[in-house]
């Protein structure tokens, strides 16, 4: 071997040692940030020369399945979070705040008064409680609403967060793709593009395609283009208010929905879907339940004709603004949040306590002791309203809670819907993160840094750096022999 040819070998040993270094340094610099892959420097050789080309751990399947987990996760978080706020409806049953507790607290405060027919305070004891009842039902709705409202403003924060993410995405694609075409080092860029994917997949379930030249396409968990060497539009518009007659909007991609009724590519995770359905399934349905029982509760405590001429029931002890009658099942959006405890049967409000005990709310054909007065002791009636309380009534079958259901049982069904739907949505979050975390774990222990071996790894590469410089020492000192001698 010539002095010129080990000469070039030697120093082409010591520039691939000192890339090899510079990467390990990389490494280690890098190992506290969750979002750096561990760096490859693979040694090549060829003509005489050694190259360095950098690589970066990386595990397709496993960052697949931690996005897949990573949308699970943030879909029942959302949920979650929602159903803790519904159910502060119910409150804690030691308090009796909840629609239920309400209900066995009026049945309660109607039997003494029955016992009592003739006695004031038992009177007013019945309508305070049936003024509890009302006022729950009403904050319960706005309550619900302002979840709506809520998970409708979080649904506008995720479009935004998935406009924004998909624009830095397209930034790093690109960087990613032109510096593969020049065999530059992109690892960190990719390394940037594999973190703004895992952002989008909190909020959008997403799958990725890779694509010759370093390129990826993304499409969501239904299929619809999300990035095709540009980014898609996501549109949505949120509302300002929200009451029960109020329709939330959908959100579309690059104009195909995928929320909400009617989408053509329903979204299946994410903390986009989450919302949507906490918004429009989970809030929507509850509210149904609680219009359901205030519909029974004015349908229990309404007026019959008593005059013969089979004239339509009308609303009795509880009403609602514009009340022209029982509304018949299922009641219409919003009856929670409108009932209310009539005027007529409270002395505050300028009405009188026997007509609770005589009818007549609506007029003398619905009076049922005609005596009034004259009979104060008159109990049929508040007996009457205790047995209506109680008695089975037809519902609206499409709650799920049969086709019949008293009062109480109604509202014990609709409190037990929510903590059972609230304890899954929970065992769902456990389940979804310990997935999460175990694909994590994976991911990381394939392509994190770890410092044992990076330290092992460079004092390797710090011998075989010794050893080249030794050896150009050595070619060194025989040129410095050499043209000694010519000399």
């Amino acid at each position: 071997m010539s002095l010129s040819v080990a000469y070039n070998t030697a120093r082409s040993s010591l520039q691939a040692s000192q890339s090899q270094m510079a990467v390990v340094s990389r490494n280690t610099s890098g190992a506290s940030d969750p979002s750096y892959s561990r760096k490859i420097a693979a040694l090549t050789t060829g003509g005489g020369y050694a190259r360095v080309t950098v690589f970066r751990a990386s595990d397709q399947a496993l960052l697949t399945k931690m996005l897949e987990t990573t949308s699970d996760a943030a879909t029942q978080k959302a949920l979650l979070e929602g159903l803790k706020k519904l159910s502060e409806t119910i409150g804690d049953p030691e308090l009796d705040q909840s629609p239920a507790a309400r209900i066995g607290a009026l049945s309660s405060a109607l039997q003494q008064y029955a016992n009592t027919p003739d006695n004031a305070a038992r009177a007013r004891a019945f309508v305070k409680a049936a003024s509890d009842l009302a006022e729950s039902l009403n904050q319960a709705t706005a309550t619900i609403q302002a979840i709506r409202l809520e998970a409708d403003t979080g649904m506008a924060h995720s479009v935004a967060r998935i406009n924004d993410l998909l624009q830095k995405f397209e930034a790093a694609n690109n960087q990613v793709m032109s510096g593969s075409a020049l065999g530059a080092d992109v690892t960190d860029a990719m390394d940037t593009r594999d973190s703004l994917i895992a952002q989008l997949s909190e909020e959008i379930g997403i799958t990725v395609v890779p694509r010759a030249g370093n390129d990826i396409a993304l499409y969501t968990d239904s299929g619809v283009p999300l990035f095709d060497r540009l980014p898609r539009k996501v549109e949505f518009t949120p509302k300002t208010v929200y009451d029960p007659t109020v329709t939330g909007g959908s959100v579309s991609i690059d104009g195909i929905q995928v929320t909400g009724a009617g989408a053509t590519m329903p979204l299946n995770s994410g903390n986009l879907v989450g919302l949507a359905r906490l918004r429009d399934d989970v809030a929507g349905t509850y509210q149904f339940q609680l219009d359901e029982l205030a519909r029974s509760v004015i349908a229990a405590f309404a007026e019959s004709d008593q005059s013969g001429a089979a004239q339509p029931d009308m609303p009795g002890v509880f009403t609602f603004p514009g009340a022209t009658g029982v509304p018949a099942p299922p009641a219409f959006a919003g009856l929670a949040g409108l009932i209310k405890v009539n005027d007529t049967v409270d002395p505050d409000k300028g009405g009188s306590f026997d007509f609770i005990r005589d009818g007549g709310i609506n007029g003398a054909d619905y009076v049922y002791n005609p005596d009034g007065n004259a009979n104060a002791a008159f109990s049929q009636r508040l007996n009457g309203l205790s047995d209506a309380m109680v008695a089975q009534r037809g519902i609206d079958a499409s709650l799920g809670f049969g086709p019949t259901a008293s009062l109480h049982s109604l509202a014990a069904l609709s409190g037990s819907w929510v903590e059972a739907t609230r304890q899954s949505a929970s065992q769902s979050v456990d389940y979804q993160n310990t997935l999460l975390a175990h694909a994590s774990e994976a991911l990381s222990n394939a392509t994190d840094v770890n410092m044992d071996d990076e330290t092992a790894l460079m004092l390797q590469l710090e011998k075989s750096y010794a050893a080249s410089a030794k050896l150009l020492s050595v070619i060194d000192q025989m040129l410095k022999t050499l043209l000694s001698v010519v000399g």
